[in-house]
């Protein structure tokens, strides 16, 4: 379950796909996939659609191995021609939600609104075994037309 599988074909758009053991270094494994998948997209995003992208999928992962009580998470990352859409999978249904921020850095409270503030879309889509949060950054600045869909606050 340690294989990474990127599609680069005309008619799908390019992707890379892992299971990720929810283990502390998860992150840093998904960061370096996702690294590598963006050095090679031809046009490359901008700088900043990069460093948004590397952003959050470490949050989300870094999420699915602290909260979620699974074994396993999934990376999803693809591109087309406007966007790169991140999907990570867990194994709990709660969903993020915004909650107040702690300035003392021990229960965090940044991630979900710094993703929602970064990606044009988030979704989060309820699926047997758990969840799957979706965003999608663009590839240059802001897709026109697209809307963010994030649960309600509770």
């Amino acid at each position: 379950m340690h294989t990474a599988t990127a599609q680069r074909t005309a008619a799908s758009p390019s992707a890379v796909r892992k299971t990720l053991e929810c283990r502390p270094e998860a992150a840093a494994h998904a960061r370096h996939l996702t690294s590598t998948f963006l050095e090679g997209l031809r046009p490359a995003p901008d700088q900043g659609a990069a460093d948004a992208v590397m952003l959050v999928v470490s949050e989300l992962v870094t999420n699915a191995v602290r909260h979620s009580g699974g074994r396993f998470c999934s990376l999803r990352v693809s591109a087309d021609p406007d966007a790169i859409t991140i999907a990570v999978g867990d194994a709990s249904r709660v969903p993020p939600r915004r909650r107040a921020p702690d300035v003392r850095g021990e229960t965090g409270g940044f991630g979900w609104q710094m993703i929602s503030g970064m990606a044009t879309a988030t979704t989060v889509s309820e699926e047997p075994g758990g969840k799957t949060v979706t965003a999608v950054i663009a590839r240059r600045g802001r897709v026109p037309g697209r809307a963010t869909a994030a649960p309600t606050p509770s």
